[in-house]
């Protein structure tokens, strides 16, 4: 979206915010991977959680022997459920699990949060720290004085991505059973005290390390400790949207919807952001955000974090890295995005590599449509040569020439720019320069297929060598055409409200340039899962593409008993399940929900606050023989009083402003399991 209207759009569509819960699973072996809001443990060791059943005794659960039986959506007949993270009635909302010996177990789910910002949590040295709080390069609190006389430090109503993460040898004091760590990052704030004065954008954002004290006979969790990350080091951070595990351990997080350098400073949100971050309107350099932040815990609770510049600098949210430990799909949260993939020279080491962009081949076009996918090699590049032409001082017109209007001069090639055309010449020599600070005008220039529309969490099916992107919106650029579509490209037909796209991931791969691919995990095709496409209400055969023009009676602009605007995604191999997390627009509560991608079945897990978005996605299938489900939400009632929200929102502000501080907090957390029955 252009920056007049990135602020409105993203936030009308952020929809629901759920903190990441943790299950146990009887006797499981799983290995480790993140999965948001679900988790738990109960029985009467300790109510609410669940004791590993044969824990030491019974051995694994087979592969794929969980269900789950899922939850209806909350209506106004229960409005307080609405308004909160609810895991749905008595009876309804089971996870099924068959064990070894033969025997069935039955948790009911629920969610349990660890804190909601603004609480003042422990921070390890005897003191207390605001959660999801703001501070400036130099540690100091940023201080939110809209209202005379309230002055407070700032805190994030929007808490995002999330790992959970085990070390060998931790050393954090106070803990009494398992230490174990969560980094949690913060997207946003909204809103200032005053409620007038809007705040995306222009603050950096903090990103916090947890120390958790797990109960190891009940797999409870309990925050013992809350670090801020220094990131000075790195310049501060923009806008962190979705996280990912790596395989070595280590957050990756995101910078999304990147500053554009050739856009004025007030109207990029440089000037205030860098007042905030260094009390210096001009200080902070535009290219220094946009990339792929990295976050190691160190055993005693605190965290290191670096910037890998190579990697491209696009609107990234949640990146997915393949089993060679080198190779990474990349989705790109953008209009006139890419589907972006670097390969990294050493393995674990994501400082230098190959950056390529994809191009769709159309085999159809009929509804979400699908294509096959090859590679436009953008080039090679260590992060420090990237770094060093940002701090050398590189200007936007180093790079390359843009104009916005038709200069009418042939040396120019005309692009599609988020949503808008764009005319560009690159400076002679400059194409590393371009291909990883002005990747997304680099990358169109060069014939990449620069036509997906909020290609946001991608995650991996190693089993069946398959990855999941999530579309949110299939809409402008995507459309058949629409005047930000790419005739040859991408021109499907919808739904609005989005879809889940599975990648054939293939070896054997070569570029445009006809140089072997070095990667095994390399899309080859992608196509949307079937029962994973969104229904927008009033949509047939032949008004595939509806755009909100249909409620329900609650007001919903597409079926809430299937997915709309998918946003966050993992996939847990033991479970054989994806789960989703919806970003919606067009939801008046947004869910998470469970796909079992053998059975095909799909169960919505959790709903979130209305107005607000599931965020934080995350599961991790084995700690210590505990399995957790992480989810958090954002932003509870960001009210669209005159489209979404106007049959629900004077009902439920009340009760959201209630329960959320009046919307300033949010919850990070995880979703537990109460045992019913044995069987």
């Amino acid at each position: 979206m252009s920056e007049s209207n990135l602020v409105t759009s993203r936030r009308s569509l952020l929809k629901a915010l759920s903190t990441a819960p943790m299950l146990p699973l009887a006797g499981t072996s799983l290995g480790a991977s993140l999965l948001a809001a679900c988790g738990g443990s109960g029985g009467t060791a300790a109510p609410g959680y669940v004791p590993a059943i044969g824990k030491n005794s019974q051995g694994a659960f087979p592969t794929g022997n969980i269900t789950f039986t899922g939850m209806q959506a909350p209506t106004l007949a229960n409005p307080e459920a609405m308004a909160t993270t609810y895991a749905g009635a008595a009876g309804e909302n089971q996870m099924i699990v068959k064990l070894a010996d033969g025997r069935t177990a039955t948790y009911k789910l629920a969610y349990k949060p660890f804190f909601s910002t603004g609480d003042m949590v422990n921070d390890g040295k005897g003191g207390k720290i605001l959660a999801g709080g703001y501070f400036d390069i130099n540690g100091k609190p940023i201080m939110d004085k809209s209202v005379t006389g309230q002055e407070r430090q700032f805190f994030s109503d929007c808490p995002d991505g999330s790992s959970i993460i085990a070390l060998d040898k931790p050393n954090v004091s106070g803990v009494k059973g398992n230490t174990l760590f969560a980094v949690v990052q913060f997207e946003y704030t909204t809103w200032a005290q005053d409620k007038t004065t809007d705040m995306y954008g222009l603050l950096p954002s903090p990103i916090a390390v947890l120390t958790l004290d797990q109960n190891p006979d009940t797999g409870e969790l309990k925050l013992v400790k809350y670090h801020n990350v220094d990131t000075s080091g790195v310049h501060g951070l923009w806008i962190t949207c979705g996280a990912s595990l790596s395989p070595w351990n280590t957050h990756l997080s995101s910078e999304e919807y990147e500053p554009d350098a050739f856009a004025s400073r007030d109207s990029n949100y440089m000037n205030k952001f860098s007042t905030n971050l260094y009390g210096d309107a001009a200080k902070a350099n535009v290219y220094h955000y946009g990339h792929l932040p990295e976050v190691t815990v160190n055993p005693d609770g605190t965290g290191s974090i670096r910037k890998h510049y190579a990697t491209g600098r696009i609107s990234k949210e949640l990146v997915q890295v393949m089993p060679d430990h080198r190779t990474i799909l990349m989705g790109d949260d953008w209009t006139n995005g890419g589907l972006f993939m670097f390969v990294a020279d050493k393995e674990k080491d994501l400082s230098a590599g190959t950056l390529y962009v994809a191009r769709w081949t159309q085999t159809s076009g009929v509804m979400t449509g699908e294509g096959n996918i090859s590679w436009i090699n953008l080039g090679h590049a260590t992060s420090k040569e990237i770094e060093d032409m940002i701090v050398g001082g590189i200007k936007p017109t180093d790079i390359m020439d843009v104009k916005t209007a038709d200069p009418l001069d042939a040396s120019y090639t005309r692009i599609k720019y988020n949503g808008k055309d764009n005319w560009i010449k690159l400076v002679a020599g400059k194409e590393k320069a371009a291909a990883f600070l002005e990747t997304h005008r680099y990358a169109a220039l060069m014939g990449a297929s620069m036509s997906f529309t909020k290609m946001e969490g991608t995650t991996l099916n190693i089993k069946d060598k398959k990855a999941y992107s999530a579309m949110s919106r299939i809409e402008s650029s995507m459309l058949m055409g629409n005047k930000a579509s790419l005739p040859g490209h991408v021109e499907v037909q919808g739904p609005y409200s989005g879809a889940v796209y599975e990648h054939t991931l293939k070896g054997g791969q070569r570029d445009d340039k006809g140089n072997a691919i070095n990667s095994e995990w390399v899309s080859a095709h992608m196509a949307a899962v079937p029962a994973l496409v969104s229904e927008d209400i009033g949509m047939n055969a032949s008004t595939p593409y509806v755009s909100k023009k249909n409620q329900d009676a609650l007001g919903n602009y597409a079926n809430p008993d299937k997915i709309a605007t998918p946003d966050n995604l993992k996939f847990d191999e033991r479970m054989r399940t994806l789960f989703i997390g919806e970003d919606s627009n067009t939801h008046v509560n947004n869910f998470l929900w469970a796909y079992n991608v053998d059975t095909k079945s799909l169960t919505r897990i959790l709903s979130t606050p209305a107005g607000a978005e599931s965020t934080g996605l995350h599961a991790v299938s084995n700690v210590n023989g505990w399995t957790y489900i992480m989810s958090n939400f954002q932003h509870a009632g960001d009210w669209d009083k005159k489209g979404l929200h106007s049959k629900v929102w004077e009902q439920l502000d009340p009760l959201i402003n209630k329960n959320w501080n009046n919307k300033f907090s949010a919850a990070v957390g995880y979703m537990t399991g109460e045992l019913v029955s044995v069987k």
